[in-house]
């Protein structure tokens, strides 16, 4: 029974990378589709205008775009507030110091109790 069939061995590969080439899925053996592969990772993480990087800088100019409108707002804001203590620092100046202006003549007028 022996001699009829043929026992056919797979040659083992001399070269260590030979074997580990062949055991990779089919996609992989292609060359060029690892080399695809390796320009895609490339351009997605290593690359100095990467996507990667690309993402963050866009994250980072919208969290900028808004701190400026919150300080737009606040400048806004400081500057209603200044006006108000122009105002105010007049009024009090006036009523509490008797302060006038140099073409004003002050009476004051006290209530009885």
């Amino acid at each position: 029974m022996h001699g009829n069939h043929r026992h056919t061995r797979m040659a083992l590969p001399s070269n260590p990378w030979q074997a580990l080439w062949q055991r990779l899925p089919l996609p992989l053996q292609n060359r060029y589709y690892i080399t695809l592969l390796i320009f895609f990772f490339i351009l997605i993480f290593l690359d100095k205008h990467s996507l990667w990087t690309q993402w963050r800088l866009h994250s980072a100019q919208q969290r900028l775009d808004a701190d400026r409108e919150y300080y737009k707002e606040k400048i806004e804001e400081a500057k209603e507030e200044a006006a108000d203590f122009e105002l105010t620092k007049e009024k009090f100046a006036r009523e509490h110091y008797y302060m006038k202006r140099p073409n004003e003549d002050v009476y004051i007028i006290k209530e009885q109790e």
